[in-house]
C-alpha cells in the first residue's frame, strides 16, 4: 500500500474534520469523457424518471424503529442547515433511497453532499456544477433529456449524482479513492477524497445497516 493511499485510509486528520465546502471542492467538477454506447444507454436508463421515492414498508417492527432512529439522528445533525423538519425528512429519505438504489453507502453520499454544496439546493460552483451533488450540466445532455435546469430538482440531482458516482466507482473497479477524485475532476489527488471521507464519518449511524425497508409500489407526494 502506498503512503498516499495509507494516509487516505487513515482519514483527513483534524485539520479537515470541520470542513464543509472548500476552495478545492468548489473548483472541481466531473470531466466530460467519451462514453461507449452501451454505457451511455445504461446510465440513461439509470437516471430515467424523477418521481418521488416509493413509500417505505418494513418487514418488522425493529426494522421500522431502526429506520426511525436513523432518520431522527440524521435530522438532528442536519437541522442547522435545513431548519424545516418536513424538508429535512423528505431530503434524507430521498438521499437514502437514491444512494441505496445506486448501491452506495448513504453516509458516503451525505458526506459528499456536505463537501460539494454544504446541503444548498441552488449551489452553483465556479465551473457550473449544480445543486446538492454538484452535477455538471453536460450530464443532462449526455444521459438525460438535455434540460440542465432539472438538475436543481432535488431527486433528479440526487439520482444523477449517485448514478455518476456509481459509474466512476465501477470504472475504477471499486477503488473509492480514485472514484471520488474522478467525481471532483481531481483524479489521483488526495485532498478531495480526504474531505469526503472525513465528512462521511459525521453521517455514520449504527442503525443504518438494519434500517432497510422494503420499497412499496405506491409513490409518496413530492415537492
Amino acid at each position: 500500500m502506498s503512503c498516499r493511499r495509507r494516509a487516505w485510509l487513515i482519514g483527513a486528520g483534524p485539520a479537515l474534520a470541520g470542513l464543509g465546502i472548500s476552495p478545492t471542492a468548489q473548483a472541481g467538477g466531473q470531466l466530460e469523457e467519451p462514453l461507449a454506447d452501451s454505457v451511455r444507454t445504461a446510465l440513461a436508463a439509470a437516471v430515467a424518471g424523477n418521481g418521488a421515492p416509493p413509500r417505505l414498508e418494513f418487514v418488522s417492527t425493529e426494522a421500522r424503529l431502526a429506520h426511525l432512529r436513523w432518520l431522527g439522528a440524521m435530522s438532528e445533525r442536519l437541522a442547522r442547515r435545513k431548519p424545516d423538519f418536513n424538508v429535512r425528512r423528505e431530503f434524507l429519505e430521498t438521499v437514502w433511497y437514491e444512494s441505496r438504489r445506486a448501491g452506495l453507502d448513504t453516509a458516503l453520499v451525505l458526506g459528499l453532499i456536505e463537501v460539494e454544496s454544504g446541503f444548498r439546493k441552488y449551489a452553483i460552483s465556479v465551473v457550473g456544477a449544480r445543486s446538492y451533488m454538484q452535477v455538471m450540466p453536460f450530464w443532462a445532455r449526455t444521459i438525460g433529456d438535455g434540460d440542465a435546469s432539472r438538475l436543481f430538482h432535488m431527486q433528479t440531482n440526487l439520482r444523477f449524482g449517485c448514478v455518476i458516482l456509481r459509474h466512476y466507482l465501477d470504472r475504477e473497479r471499486g477503488d473509492l479513492f480514485m472514484a471520488l477524485g474522478r467525481y471532483n475532476g481531481s483524479r489521483g489527488k488526495a485532498p478531495y477524497p480526504n474531505m469526503v471521507m472525513a465528512a462521511r464519518r459525521r453521517w455514520e449511524h449504527p442503525d443504518a445497516a438494519t434500517a432497510s425497508p422494503v420499497l412499496a409500489a405506491a409513490p409518496a407526494p413530492t415537492r
